[in-house]
């Protein structure tokens, strides 16, 4: 068996037995609905209805799970979202 198709298995083994990962908008009291709701239809790919849930959970409820996925697709997007100003979180899913 060839070494290389060994380390490929071993990482797609590691890839399956690693944990989604779940990306948490939080409130904040300076962000509009308008630039959340933009931000989560750029960033996470939403649809306008989807984002706009969101944005009404987060404001109603504090915290809102806007996405599960990857580590690298859920740390990108984290990145993303802190940078355009917006309080995230994320964390392994259980």
């Amino acid at each position: 068996m060839n070494p290389n198709t060994i380390e490929q298995e071993d990482a797609d083994v590691e890839l399956l037995l690693t944990p989604p990962y779940i990306l948490t908008l939080h409130n904040d009291d300076f962000n509009t609905f308008d630039w959340v709701i933009k931000c989560l239809i750029k960033v996470c790919n939403h649809k306008y209805l989807q984002a706009t849930q969101c944005a009404h959970i987060v404001h109603n409820n504090g915290k809102c799970e806007v996405k599960k996925g990857d580590y690298d697709e859920i740390k990108t997007m984290y990145e993303k979202l802190l940078s355009a100003d917006l309080t995230v979180s994320m964390e392994a899913a259980e």
